[in-house]
């Protein structure tokens, strides 16, 4: 007789115990167990318990391969759901073995698990793992399927909403649904300020990134309803017509202010902290550095030199690399959109930009179009205050359509959405890459999904508060995907190509350059350890599989985009999943966390123009400023988003936390172990800084980073 040992473990949260029957049985390479239930006196699967059992067998197993665990009816109590986080067997020679689960099983099911020992398709051989890898992924395969949600944009999750996930009964291949963090397993959410109800529906059991948990579901209610609710009985929301008067804007979220939205609030009008948001703000990926004007851009030495002050020239200063550009050529054609029954307006504006001897990034000139001509006037900080500060918000506006549909929704969120989907569907449990990238897509299929279904479906949010409506959020998107390349994607190679690396208090890249370097060590460790040659990068079929989805269904399979379709080295692994990992959590945050601060004073980040760019100079007065921004119902719906999405709900896990332990191999969990410690000095060095500046940069501090777009 052989006596093995079971320790399970269930997750430590409310709802996360059953009082269903467990049982269990164990699969070694000489046989299998009984099928035998888990029972002791009292309660055996409460919340948070940790309770030990003995299966007996007639003899010993040989190497355990793999556990079924099987869930059942217990009496005539209802059924219900099962957070289970782990189970440790102990062979009888004292050999012990990890089962990574973290994972909800619900209904009467049974589910598989491997030892936590991470292994590629390579180092598998025996019929019944490569059986098991196969079924896993076709079984993954037919539950999460692509979905073309309009031309030109990456490939989704083939389901429209939560509840249409729900209701389509493909979708229940099995009766488990994980999630990360369990939290109410019924899965019924509603958003106030989004007018639909968000059931999460079961999806595959081997995955635990699909629903947010009870505490990030209440944590975003108590973020939405004090905000939305006092706006609502100040009748904020329903009030259409222009500002009276700039003084008023402040008092929209008088209760929500911060730091940085009160610097902005203050310093928003001045030429130095307008190029400072070039550098540090939510879109710090916009500016280029010049050797020679575009012709486009007709800009003489005699318009700057008033700026640029004596003893030098643009000439001199273009020479220098002193001379920088925005350009917004990717609105030129966008649709415009109507709000409130009225037309809206968009420019595609060029800002010159010039790095002064004092360090200051400063604005040189603004053309608001891209085609120079009479009607086109350039305009210069020697213009009257309101031309000047009209125009400077109109580039402004155009910062905000490009960074929250380019920068922010295009190259996060969807771009981590199919990182995640290809995870999913071409790499099993096992595989080493998959426990390596598994916490760092953590909900972006649910907040996706969130966000289709109240910003950007039709008559949404989108079309509530922006210039250009969804229309043209599917223009933008499918414009910047075409001209998106593997080089924009790359911290490193994006920064090293724009040439601003020796731009000084360029916060964004300082920091992101460090926690770049951070993750590319973990990850070289983690690919060096489980892939000991080139030789067996090319030959994981399954990695294969993955890195050609990602191309064809992320990027559509567009070769300009230098984008790899499939990884001959090491280093090419490397590198594409440092980048993975990195645009999935540093790159969200920064141009996702600053986007109160940045936008709550509506003038800095206008969300719609009502009246078309200015022809000619001399005619802008406060009255014509204040009925070309916003008006009151569309700043307070978009300010009152803005306000959401950038207070991450609680149930965080920061950069390099990895509380579900897949990895169960000691030279793994040491790689982690020093990741977080490189994180951990990058933070003391970022707050050390920031004692010295009169506006900390935070947004890259690794504990502030969630681990993967989440929100």
């Amino acid at each position: 007789m052989a006596l093995y040992r079971v320790c399970v473990t269930t997750g430590p949260h409310l709802t996360a115990g059953t009082l269903d029957n467990i049982f269990v049985t164990l699969v070694g390479t000489c046989g299998e167990s009984p099928k035998q239930r888990l029972d002791r006196m009292g309660r055996d699967f409460a919340s948070g318990s940790v309770q030990k059992y003995k299966v007996r067998c007639s003899e010993e197993l040989g190497e355990l391969l793999m556990l079924r665990l099987h869930k059942e009816r217990y009496a005539f109590f209802p059924q219900d759901s099962w957070y289970c986080s782990c189970i440790c067997v102990t062979a009888p020679d004292g050999t012990l073995s990890h089962f990574p689960c973290y994972q909800w099983m619900e209904g009467y099911c049974t589910i598989e698990l491997r030892p936590g020992i991470a292994r590629t398709i390579c180092q598998d051989s025996l019929p019944l793992l490569l059986d098991h890898r196969k079924r896993e992924l076709q079984a993954r395969q037919e539950c999460y399927r692509w979905k073309v949600y309009a031309p030109g944009f990456p490939r989704i999750i083939d389901v429209s909403s939560f509840e249409e996930m729900e209701s389509d009964k493909k979708f229940a291949l099995t009766k488990t649904a994980p999630c990360a963090d369990p939290g109410d397993s019924s899965g019924n959410r509603y958003l106030p300020g989004f007018p639909m109800k968000i059931d999460i529906p079961s999806l595959l059991h081997m995955e635990p990134n699909i629903r947010y948990s009870a505490t990030k579901t209440t944590s975003l209610l108590f973020n939405a309803i004090p905000a939305s609710l006092g706006m609502k009985l100040r009748g904020l929301l329903d009030r259409k017509g222009s500002w009276k008067k700039l003084d008023d804007i402040r008092n929209i979220m008088r209760c929500h202010k911060t730091l940085t939205s009160e610097y902005v609030r203050e310093h928003w009008c001045e030429d130095q902290f307008f190029g400072y948001q070039y550098l540090n703000g939510v879109n710090p990926v916009m500016l280029h550095c010049l050797s020679s004007l575009p012709s486009k851009l007709r800009i003489t030495n005699d318009m700057v030199a008033p700026s640029l002050g004596p003893g030098t020239c643009l000439q001199t200063e273009l020479e220098r690399g002193n001379i920088f550009l925005a350009d917004y050529w990717i609105l030129e054609e966008v649709p415009v959109h109507c709000i409130n029954g009225r037309p809206q307006y968009v420019a595609a504006p060029l800002c010159l930009l010039w790095l002064n001897p004092q360090g200051a990034l400063v604005p040189l000139a603004i053309q608001l179009c891209q085609t120079p001509g009479p009607d086109s006037p350039i305009f210069l900080p020697t213009d009257t205050d309101w031309d000047w500060l009209l125009a400077k918000t109109w580039v402004r506006n155009s910062e905000f359509l490009v960074h929250e549909n380019n920068t922010h929704f295009l190259c996060t969120h969807l771009l981590c959405e199919a990182f995640a989907m290809a995870t999913l569907r071409q790499l099993p449990l096992c595989h080493p890459i998959y426990k390596l990238l598994l916490p760092h897509t953590r909900y972006t299929l649910q907040v996706n999904t969130i966000a289709r279904a109240t910003l950007l479906n039709p008559e949404g949010l989108v079309d509530k508060v922006t210039s250009i409506g969804r229309q043209g959020l599917l223009y933008l998107m499918s414009t910047g995907l075409a001209h998106f390349t593997y080089t924009n994607f790359c911290l490193p190679d994006s920064l090293r190509a724009r040439g601003v690396l020796d731009i000084p208090n360029y916060h964004y890249r300082d920091d992101g350059l460090k926690i770049w370097a951070a993750t590319e060590s973990f990850v070289s460790e983690i690919v060096g350890y489980y892939y000991t040659s080139d030789a067996s990068v090319q030959q994981d079929s399954e990695l294969q599989a993955w890195v050609g989805e990602i191309f064809a269904q992320a990027f559509l399979g567009r070769e300009s985009s230098g984008f790899p379709r499939q990884l001959c080295t090491q280093g090419e692994l490397v590198k594409f999943l440092t980048a993975i990992i990195f645009n999935c959590s540093a790159q969200h945050a920064a141009v996702n966390s600053g986007q109160h601060d940045f936008g709550a004073w509506m003038p800095n980040a206008p969300s719609s123009m009502r009246q078309p760019p200015p022809q000619t100079k001399g005619t802008t007065t406060l009255r014509s400023y204040l009925d070309t921004l916003p008006e009151v119902n569309t700043t307070c719906n978009n300010i009152l988003l803005f306000w959401l999405v950038s207070q991450e709900p609680k149930d965080q896990r920061p950069l390099g936390t990895y509380p579900d332990e897949h990895f169960t191999e000691e030279a793994p969990r040491r790689s982690i172990a020093v990741f977080q410690n490189r994180l951990a000095q990058i933070s003391r060095d970022i707050r050390e800084r920031n004692r010295g500046l009169a506006l900390p940069y935070t947004y890259l501090d690794p504990p502030l980073i969630e681990n993967s777009v989440s929100i």
